[in-house]
């Protein structure tokens, strides 16, 4: 039996698989709460909260039969914690929305040109990378700490006692070197920590040990190994994308939406950073080169503070059902939409200063989100295909978002592309996948993707409205004028 731990900014779950009949077959063990609250000074996340909600459902896992299993973790990427000599927490785990890094990417580019740091590391550009979050350090902080790990790496080192750090995740730091693979002194050298205090880099799929003694007296838990899977959250998302062959695209959709393609070699080129798609570490020795585009953020957001109470499903819904004559060109990514008071009210003071039809209603507000999110779908694959040289004929949409069809039509519209959605559970199926693999129940990442293919369904979405019959499908009004 294996179990993934998939811990997003809003919740987290246990999910064990196990092979019955040739297929994949998951099932949802335990889900709890997650997020961010003001602590102090910061906005930070609550990491023993986490830990205990894990070991909570390895004890439901235990109740509900499962004696043995292997685990692996998988969370959001960049925020990390500092652990002093006795290995111990040295303060709160602050999060990555949290504004101690605004203006600091530009200080660092002060001493270190943006181009530079690009060549240097293959890694996009986001205020919050956590270069940025270290530049912020106190020099007293500094010396006080032992080891730095990435919130997976704690979690695991909180299970199994072992301190180390899985290389999907640490890539995206914006320190290491994609092509040595190693730190760059020059830039480590700016935030004040050395290469030391990172605990040593493992690779995806290595076993890192069996639960402490010390968990096994305090809680009924199984005989348990734990497993470095792709711990960045869109490193697992990935190798569960259910696809063959080449000349296919990713789109990891949840709250932020991942889109690229999977390489054997980085692009460092002035081209490639002017465009902002990074050159993140993937599973089996590629690299994610992806763009990150904001997501159901927005949705989110406008559904945190509308006046009436709509789930995912009406908003998607409701958006199906609108008619609207002119669609609001907005541009998502821009800065005023990370982290506004109020999405919505946000939306519409872009909309008034750029003199431009004003949505009010939740279909209104929703399918003018959905429609720019296609539109930046489009424009990033456009730029995929002239920056690799490849054209795309795919492209497969994993997770949470895959589950809207209007956002789904849309982007096939939009991209001219044959549109695959699903399936939702990619990234805990891509974290099973590498246990698998470790464990030696799959011999390779294809074996695992054909597994995946042949357990889970899927649905296509061609452009025009046409599904893989040619029949028309799409229900939503043809509001692109």
């Amino acid at each position: 039996m294996h179990i993934a731990v998939d811990i997003g900014a809003s919740s987290g779950r246990l999910v064990s698989a196990e092979l019955k009949d040739g297929k994949l077959v998951i099932q949802e063990i335990h889900r709890f709460a997650n997020g961010y609250q003001k602590q102090g000074d910061h906005l930070c996340w609550d990491i023993d909260h986490l830990e205990e909600q894990i070991l909570r459902g390895l004890e439901i896992a235990k109740q509900q039969g499962i004696a043995t299993c292997t685990l692996g973790i998988d969370t959001w990427a960049v925020d990390y914690v500092l652990l002093g000599e006795n290995g111990e927490r040295l303060r709160d785990v602050i999060a990555y929305r949290d504004s101690r890094t605004d203006g600091v990417m530009e200080q660092v580019w002060e001493e270190v040109s943006k181009n530079e740091i690009y060549r240097k590391t293959g890694i996009q550009f986001q205020p919050f990378n956590t270069i940025y979050q270290l530049f912020t350090e106190s020099e007293e902080l500094i010396q006080k700490t032992e080891t730095i790990l990435l919130v997976p790496d704690y979690l695991n080192y909180r299970l199994t006692g072992k301190k180390v750090m899985e290389a999907t995740n640490a890539s995206t730091m914006q320190l290491l070197q994609p092509l040595t693979k190693d730190y760059n002194t020059d830039l480590l050298a700016l935030t004040g920590f050395h290469s030391e205090q990172f605990a040593p880099l493992i690779e995806a799929g290595t076993i890192i040990g069996d639960l402490s003694a010390t968990l096994k007296e305090q809680y009924d838990l199984p005989v348990c190994t734990v497993i470095a899977i792709g711990s960045h959250d869109t490193a697992s998302a990935i190798a569960g994308v259910p696809a063959s062959g080449e000349r296919w695209a990713y789109l990891s959709s949840g709250t932020w939406s991942l889109i690229g393609t999977e390489r054997k070699q980085p692009i460092l080129e002035d081209r490639s950073l002017e465009k902002n798609f990074t050159n993140e570490w993937g599973i089996n020795n590629t690299y994610r080169y992806l763009k990150n585009i904001i997501g159901m953020w927005v949705i989110q957001e406008i559904r945190r503070v509308y006046p009436v109470d709509y789930n995912f499903g009406e908003m998607v819904e409701e958006a199906k059902q609108t008619n609207l004559k002119q669609i609001a060109s907005v541009n998502l990514n821009d800065a005023r939409f990370l982290k506004p008071d109020n999405m919505i009210e946000e939306i519409q003071d872009y909309c008034r200063e750029t003199d431009q039809f004003v949505p009010v209603s939740i279909g209104e507000l929703s399918l003018t989100v959905f429609h720019n999110l296609a539109i930046a779908y489009s424009e990033a694959l456009k730029e995929l295909e002239a920056l690799t040289g490849e054209s795309i004929q795919t492209l497969h949409i994993v997770g949470g978002g895959s589950q809207n069809n209007v956002l789904n039509q849309l982007t096939a519209d939009y991209s001219g592309l044959q549109v695959v959605a699903g399936p939702t559970e990619a990234t805990a199926l891509g974290n099973l996948i590498v246990q698998m693999i470790a464990a030696g129940e799959l011999d390779s990442l294809d074996a695992g993707r054909q597994l995946i293919r042949e357990s889970f369904p899927v649905e296509t979405f061609l452009p025009d409205g046409r599904d893989v019959t040619g029949e028309k499908r799409r229900t939503i009004h043809d509001s692109k004028s």
